[in-house]
C-alpha cells in the first residue's frame, strides 16, 4: 500500500492558513474563532484532506487536532444537500460535545448544520434533530448505532468519515460497533483517523481502513508523546498519607484550575468528598454521572465556579478547557497511553501547564512504563512535611542520551540501598537505587505495546457506554 509520510521536518507555519487551499469564508471563520497561524498537525493535514486523501494523523493532544479535519470537511460539504455528509465518531460524550462546539465555531457564516448524538441524552429529541436534516453527525458509536437500529439516520451519501482518539477507536470494546457503522458507509468515502497515541498495532490496524493514506506522523517512536511545555513531575508516597500530600501539593501550588485523576468512580467520589471537606472548591465527573450532571459540572469548572475537578479517565480524552494549569494523577493509569490523553488537558495550544503524578512504593514499575511510553524522564520533587520513601527501578537506569529529560533538574530518591517493594516480596537496589524488584503486583500494568486489548475499569467500556 502506498502511503505519504510527512514528519515535524518538513511542517511550516509561515504562510498561514492562506497556502492551505482554505477559502476565504473558511479564513475568516477561523480568525473569529482565534486561529491565527496553522498548528503543525494543521499544517500538515488540512490541505491534504481537502485534496481528498486519506490521513492518518498522530501529534501531541492539545495541539489543534479538531480544527485539522474540521476545516477540510466544512470546505467539502454542499451547503444545498441537507443529507449526511460527514460522520464524526469519538469514544466519549465529552469528547463529542467538544468537537460539536468547535463544529459552531469554524461553521460561522455558512448554512451548513451539525447534530451531536450522544447517550444520556432523550433518543426521540436526536431523531427529530436528525429528521430536520443536517449535513455533518457527531456521535459516539453506541447511540449511532441505536438510531441506526430505529432507522432515524442514513449514513449512504457520507463522504468523510473521522475517527477520533483513534486507537481507543479501534479497541476491542468499540472495533465491532464501529466495523459495524462503517459498512453502512459508501466504500468510496474518505478516511481521517486521528489520536495523540497511536502504538504500532493499533497503526497497522488502522491501515485496513485506509486507502492510500497520509501518514502526518508527528510523534516519532523514539520521542515524547507529550507537549514539551508541560512540567512533569512524580512524588513518591506512602499509600497511608496520599491524601495528605494531595492536600499540601494543591496548597503549595495554588493552581488556579486543576483537574485531579482517579482510577475508580468510587475512588473519585471519595477524594471529591473530601477536597470538599477541606474546604476547597472541588467537584466530581464519571460515567456513573447522567449527562445533565455532568454538564452541569462541567460547566462549573468553565465558568471558574469550580477550581479543581476530581475526574476518572472519562475526562481523559475531549475535555478542553482554557486555563487548566495543573493535572495531578491521584492514582497513576495502568495503561501508560491514558497518562498521555490525561496530562494533555493543560499546555493546550502553546499554554505552559504542570503534571503531578502520586506515586506508591510498589508501582515503580508502572513509572517506569509510563516514562518508557512517552521517552522521557520524570522529575522527582518532594512536598515539606510528607516523607517521600525511596523511588524502586525496574530497569537499568538510562545512560546519558537514553531518556529525554523534562525541564528543571532532577532528583534521584533511590540513593542508597533503596527498596523496590512488591506485594509478596523485596526488591533491593544497589547503591545508586538501582535494583530489580522481585516482588509480585496485585495488579499487572498493561504497556503501551497492548495498547488495543480492552483494560479493566475503562471508560467507557464499550460502544453502549456512550
Amino acid at each position: 500500500m502506498q502511503k505519504t509520510t510527512i514528519g515535524t521536518s518538513t511542517t511550516e507555519t509561515t504562510e498561514g492558513f492562506p497556502a492551505l487551499g482554505v477559502s476565504e469564508l473558511t479564513l475568516k471563520a477561523l480568525d473569529r474563532a482565534g486561529f491565527k497561524e496553522p498548528s503543525p498537525i494543521q499544517q500538515a493535514m488540512i490541505a491534504q484532506a481537502i485534496a481528498g486523501r486519506d490521513c492518518l494523523g498522530n501529534a501531541p493532544t492539545g495541539t489543534g487536532k479538531t480544527a485539522a479535519f474540521l476545516v477540510p470537511i466544512l470546505e467539502k460539504v454542499d451547503e444545498n444537500d441537507r443529507r449526511v455528509q460527514a460522520l464524526i465518531l469519538a469514544p466519549t460524550r465529552e469528547l463529542v460535545i467538544q468537537i460539536s462546539r468547535e463544529f459552531e465555531k469554524l461553521s460561522y457564516g455558512r448554512r451548513v448544520r451539525g447534530v451531536a448524538v450522544v447517550g444520556g441524552e432523550p433518543i426521540l429529541r436526536q431523531q427529530r434533530m436528525l429528521g430536520a436534516g443536517c449535513q455533518v453527525v457527531v456521535a459516539t458509536p453506541g447511540r449511532l448505532m441505536d438510531l441506526m437500529a430505529r432507522h432515524a439516520i442514513r449514513l449512504d451519501k457520507v463522504q468523510v468519515v473521522v475517527l477520533d482518539e483513534a486507537d481507543q477507536m479501534l479497541d476491542i470494546g468499540f472495533r465491532p460497533a464501529v466495523e459495524t457503522i462503517l459498512k453502512s458507509v459508501p466504500k468510496t468515502r474518505q478516511t481521517l483517523l486521528l489520536s495523540a497515541t497511536m502504538p504500532p498495532e493499533v497503526r497497522d490496524l488502522a491501515q485496513t481502513y485506509l486507502v492510500n493514506p497520509v501518514d502526518v506522523r508527528l510523534i516519532r517512536e523514539d520521542e515524547d508523546a507529550t507537549i514539551p511545555a508541560i512540567r512533569q513531575l512524580y512524588l513518591m508516597v506512602a499509600a497511608e498519607r496520599k491524601f495528605e500530600l494531595l492536600i499540601k501539593l494543591l496548597r503549595r501550588e495554588a493552581a488556579p484550575r486543576a483537574i485531579v485523576f482517579c482510577r475508580t468512580k468510587r475512588g473519585a467520589d471519595r477524594v471529591g468528598m473530601l477536597l470538599r471537606s477541606e474546604g476547597l472548591l472541588a467537584d466530581t465527573m464519571h460515567g456513573n454521572l447522567s449527562q445533565a450532571q455532568r454538564n452541569r459540572v462541567l460547566q462549573g469548572f468553565r465558568s471558574g465556579r469550580l477550581t479543581i475537578l476530581v475526574a476518572t479517565d472519562v475526562v481523559g480524552r475531549g475535555i478542553d478547557v482554557r486555563g487548566v494549569s495543573h493535572v495531578i494523577n491521584f492514582d497513576l493509569p495502568e495503561d501508560p497511553t491514558h497518562y498521555v490523553h490525561r496530562i494533555g488537558r493543560t499546555g493546550r495550544m502553546g499554554s505552559d501547564g504542570v503534571a503531578f503524578s502520586l506515586v506508591l512504593p510498589d508501582q515503580g514499575k508502572l513509572l517506569d512504563q509510563i516514562e518508557r511510553c512517552i521517552s522521557r524522564e520524570l522529575e522527582a520533587d518532594q512536598v515539606e512535611g510528607v516523607p517521600a520513601p525511596p523511588r524502586p527501578y525496574f530497569r537499568p537506569q538510562p545512560r546519558q542520551g537514553g531518556f529525554r529529560r523534562g525541564p528543571g533538574p532532577r532528583h534521584n530518591n533511590g540513593n542508597g540501598n533503596g527498596h523496590g517493594h512488591g506485594n509478596n516480596g523485596n526488591g533491593h537496589g544497589n547503591g545508586n537505587g538501582n535494583g530489580n524488584g522481585s516482588g509480585r503486583f496485585p495488579r499487572r500494568a498493561v504497556s503501551s505495546s497492548q495498547g488495543v486489548r480492552r483494560r479493566r475499569d475503562r471508560e467507557p467500556q464499550g460502544a453502549g457506554r456512550g
